[in-house]
C-alpha cells in the first residue's frame, strides 16, 4: 500500500502543478495528464497502472496484462468506483487476490481516473520466497556459527581439560607435572598461575619430605644412644645409674637443641616468622658487637657500620649474626681476630662476620648453607650443621640471601666471611 500511496501522491502533484510538455501550459485535458503520468512512471513488478477515460481503460502499463485489457469484470468494477474512488480487494481471474485503487481526476468537462492494480498473491509469493531464502540462509549461518563455536570452544577449553588431566595425574609421589603454556590470553594466564601454584606446592612437599628425612636421620643417633644405655644400665649400681643419667641428660639436651633448630627452619616461611620494624643499622651493628664481645678468647673488631634506617626483624637478625659469631668462634684460635660490620648501598643492607680461620673450600661454600651441611669441624664441635641454614632461612624470610667468601683470598689461612644481603625495605607489605 505504501507504493500505491506514493503513486497517487505523485499523480496528484502532477495534476496540481504539472506542465503539459506538448503545450508548455498546465494540463488542459485528462488524456494528456494521464498519458504523461504513465510515460514518466514505471510500475512495480506486481503492479499495473491504468489510464482510464472515455468510459474505458485507454493505456495500461504493462500493456499485456490480461485482467485489465481483456476482462469485463475489471471495467465493471472501475465504473462502480469512479464516483467515489477508493480501494477494493477483488479476485482477479488468473492472478488471485488483487487491490484495485481508483483516483478520479477532472479537467474542464472531461473526467477520468488513474487506476492502480496491485496483485497481492504475487507479493505474498515473493514474501514467502524471501522468508524461505532468509530461513535457509539463517539455518546455514546457524550451522556455520555452531560449528565454529564448537571448534573454538574446544580450542579454548583444551587447556582446562589439560589442567584437569594434570590435576588427576598429581599424587603424593609426583608433583613435577606442569601444564603447557601456549598463547597470550586469560586461559594462558590461568595456566601460568596454576603452574606457579604447582611449583610452590612441589617445593613445599619436597621441603617437608626433606625436613622429615633429615629430622629422622639426625634423631636416630641420640635415640639409639638413649635406648642402648638404658638397656645396658644396671639399676642396682648407683654409680652406673648416675653416670648414665648424666650422659642421657646431655643427649636429651642435644635433642632439644636439634628439635628447636628444626622447628625454626620449618617456620621460616610462615607469615608470622618475622616482626619487622624500622631499625637503625648503625645502632644494630654496635649492639651486635657489644653482644659478641662477651664471647671469650677472640679479638672482636668493628668493620664499619652502615648509617641508614632499614625495615628488619631485629631479633631474627641478631639471632643470625650471633650464629655467625658462634661459627667464627669455633673455627678460630685463641686471640685471633674476628671482624663484624655492616653497610647500606643502593637499598641493600649488608651484615657480615669475617674470621681469620682456615676458611671453607670453594666446593663446600654452597653446601654449608644447606640443612646438616658441614665442612671441616673441630673435635669438640657438637653442632648439627644447621647453623648456617638457619642464617640463610632468616635472610630469605627478609627477601635476601647469604654469601660465603674468603676473608683473605690466597693466604695460608684465608678465613671465611659470611654476609647477609637484605633489602632495606621488605619486598612485600607486612611480614
Amino acid at each position: 500500500m505504501t507504493r500505491v500511496e506514493q503513486e497517487l501522491d505523485e499523480f496528484a502533484k502532477l495534476d496540481a502543478e504539472g506542465i503539459d510538455p506538448a503545450t508548455g501550459d498546465p494540463f488542459a485535458d485528462v488524456p494528456a495528464l494521464l498519458d504523461t503520468f504513465l510515460v514518466r512512471n514505471v510500475p512495480d513488478e506486481n503492479e499495473v497502472l491504468v489510464a482510464w477515460y472515455g468510459g474505458r481503460p485507454r493505456t495500461a502499463l504493462p500493456g499485456e496484462d490480461s485482467y485489465v485489457t481483456r476482462h469485463g469484470a475489471f471495467e465493471q468494477l472501475v465504473d462502480s468506483m469512479l464516483a467515489d474512488g477508493g480501494t477494493r480487494q477483488v479476485t482477479a481471474p488468473g492472478y488471485g487476490d488483487a487491490m484495485v485503487t481508483v483516483q478520479r481526476v477532472r479537467a474542464g468537462q472531461e473526467s477520468g481516473a488513474l487506476v492502480v492494480v496491485s496483485y497481492l498473491e504475487r507479493d505474498r509469493a515473493e514474501l514467502r520466497n524471501t522468508f524461505r531464502t532468509y530461513a535457509l540462509v539463517g539455518l546455514a549461518a546457524l550451522a556455520v556459527i555452531t560449528a565454529v563455536a564448537f571448534w573454538q570452544s574446544g580450542r579454548l577449553l583444551a587447556p582446562l581439560r589439560t589442567l584437569r588431566d594434570t590435576a588427576e595425574g598429581i599424587n603424593e609421589s609426583d608433583l613435577s607435572l606442569r601444564i603447557p603454556e601456549q598463547g597470550n590470553d586469560d586461559i594462558t594466564a590461568l595456566t601460568h598461575t596454576i603452574n606457579g601454584m604447582l611449583g610452590r606446592l612441589e617445593e613445599a612437599f619436597v621441603g617437608q619430605r626433606q625436613f622429615l628425612d633429615d629430622a629422622g636421620h639426625e634423631l636416630k643417633t641420640p635415640l639409639t644412644i638413649l635406648q642402648g644405655h638404658l638397656e645396658l644400665m644396671d639399676p642396682t649400681d648407683p654409680a652406673e645409674v648416675a653416670e648414665t643419667r648424666a650422659l642421657l641428660l646431655d643427649e636429651v639436651d642435644r635433642m632439644s637443641r636439634l628439635v628447636g633448630d628444626l622447628i625454626l627452619l620449618a617456620k621460616h616461611d610462615r607469615p608470622d616468622f618475622l616482626s619487622p620494624a624500622p631499625v637503625s643499622v648503625e645502632r644494630l651493628t654496635h649492639t651486635l658487637l657489644a653482644k659478641v664481645r662477651a664471647l671469650p678468647g677472640r679479638a672482636w673488631e668493628l668493620d664499619g657500620a652502615g648509617d641508614a634506617i632499614a625495615t628488619l626483624d631485629e631479633q631474627r637478625i641478631t639471632q643470625a649474626v650471633l650464629q655467625l659469631a658462634d661459627n667464627a668462634l669455633k673455627h678460630t684460635a685463641e686471640g685471633e681476630r674476628i671482624r663484624l660490620g655492616s653497610d647500606v648501598t643502593d637499598g641493600v643492607v649488608r651484615l657480615w662476620v669475617a674470621d681469620s680461620g682456615p676458611g671453607i673450600p670453594d666446593d663446600l661454600k654452597g653446601h654449608v648453607l644447606e640443612r646438616f651441611g658441614r665442612g671441616a669441624v673441630t673435635a669438640d664441635d657438637e653442632g648439627f650443621g644447621l647453623g648456617l641454614s638457619i642464617v640463610r632461612a632468616i635472610a630469605e624470610a627478609h627477601g635476601g640471601h647469604v654469601t660465603v667468601d674468603d676473608t683473605d683470598p690466597g693466604a695460608p689461612r684465608p678465613g671465611a666471611t659470611v654476609t647477609l644481603h637484605l633489602p632495606q625495605e621488605l619486598p612485600w607489605p607486612g611480614s
